[in-house]
């Protein structure tokens, strides 16, 4: 029985200690991809081959940073970019993008598994083209949407998201209306 007390007496303040040095504020970068959304056009080439602009589909890149309220709560702001790129053509190509700023606030089930829940805020969306892609250049106001995440830590550095997003964009003329929800597969890395 003394040994089991003295291996507690021991222990427990070790286990504060390795809880106390993690920071509750780290910074995040992450990457990944998503699938999804209205098709707002499709670009023709030369050769007969055609590419969908999807308003949900794309490359998504943020930088942000997360904070640990306690054991079960923590919250992360995020901005980023997140565009779709058209294969690039000799003569012209064609990119839909904007300029993201989420805010989450996860729940903590154990130290691996979080799930989350926020707002995003598209800035800056538009449709450009360069070349004979020049003609898709429209304008879209700016939007919000709403975010679903489950996230899996492999460590407190290494991360990976599954998201649902719902969102929806409209050209500043002609009020054209394109759903932009999409899942998307995301890698984080914080420190």
């Amino acid at each position: 029985m003394k040994k089991i007390l003295l291996a507690c007496a021991v222990s427990l303040p070790m286990i504060a200690c390795a809880q106390a040095d993690q920071k509750p504020l780290r910074l995040a970068l992450s990457m990944g991809l998503s699938a999804g959304g209205d098709t707002i056009t499709t670009v023709s080439y030369t050769d007969g081959t055609r590419s969908n602009v999807s308003a949900g589909t794309g490359l998504i890149l943020s930088a942000g940073a997360d904070y640990r309220y306690n054991q079960y709560f923590s919250g992360q702001a995020n901005i980023g970019y997140h565009a779709r790129f058209t294969p690039e053509a000799s003569n012209g190509d064609a990119t839909f993008s904007r300029i993201p700023v989420e805010l989450l606030g996860y729940y903590h089930i154990n130290e691996q598994w979080r799930v989350g829940a926020g707002a995003r805020f598209n800035r800056n969306v538009k449709l450009s083209g360069s070349g004979a892609g020049s003609q898709y250049n429209r304008s879209f106001n700016n939007s919000n949407g709403a975010i679903l995440e489950a996230e899996y830590l492999f460590n407190p550095q290494w991360s990976v998201k599954v998201r649902a997003v719902k969102e929806e964009f409209e050209t500043t003329y002609g009020k054209q209306k394109f759903s932009g929800n999409h899942f998307g597969l995301i890698g984080s890395f914080y420190y």
